[in-house]
């Protein structure tokens, strides 16, 4: 009789445009395989029309953009379930608290307890986020000396505002706050040592087991 397939841990990166995501994301699953996870990566939105008609309606309406990032989360979560079944741990690159705290902190509070269940309902909530905390300015100046325009919620007022937001949501126990002026190494090597203590052993891949594909 075959045992139940055991679903994997889902750890989110997360932070304020600018805060380097994508690059610690990398790095980060690149240490773990190094001590024998076997792990996937993914980066929200999925969908980039979704994501882009989500980033454009939340200037002006935060809860229609929340609801298009969520849309987007729904969609991708059949995707995600089958990453979770195949990987002993998946990094993604933003997760349903990016919503919570870009859109979420410019809601009322009705709306944004609203918002926080639907998210909830609608994918695999994180075991474990790491924030990336970095200060508006600092941010600012990274995204003006990108190649690419500045995306719409890419403001100093507002990331001003979402990184109050993140720092409330990281009160929480399963959120670790990593300096993002720190090198790359040194951060990545923080968050691994913080991981190590807090996630259970039994995840862990066993010795010996077949290296898994790689996303």
């Amino acid at each position: 009789m075959r045992s139940p397939r055991r679903r994997g841990l889902l750890v989110a990166i997360e932070g304020i445009d600018g805060a380097g995501k994508s690059t610690f994301s990398r790095a980060l699953a690149a240490a773990l395989r190094r001590r024998g996870w076997s792990v996937g990566l993914r980066h929200e939105p999925s969908d980039p029309m979704l994501g882009s008609l989500a980033q454009t309606a939340s200037v002006a309406d935060p809860w229609t953009g929340g609801v298009y990032f969520t849309l987007d989360r729904l969609l991708a979560r059949v995707e995600l379930v089958a990453q979770l079944e195949r990987f002993d741990l998946v990094i993604t690159d933003r997760s349903f608290y990016s919503t919570l705290a870009y859109q979420g902190s410019a809601l009322s509070g009705a709306l944004r307890a609203r918002l926080a269940r639907l998210q909830r309902s609608a994918t695999v909530a994180p075991d474990r986020i790491v924030l990336l905390d970095l200060d508006a300015v600092s941010a600012v100046r990274r995204l003006s000396g990108r190649s690419t325009p500045r995306a719409p919620l890419e403001r100093a007022a507002t990331l001003r505002r979402v990184a109050r937001a993140y720092r409330a949501l990281a009160r929480d126990r399963r959120w670790f706050r990593i300096d993002a002026t720190l090198p790359t190494k040194p951060a990545v090597s923080l968050a691994v040592e913080r991981l190590a203590r807090s996630l259970p052993p039994v995840r862990r891949r066993a010795a010996g087991r077949p290296r898994r594909r790689r996303t």
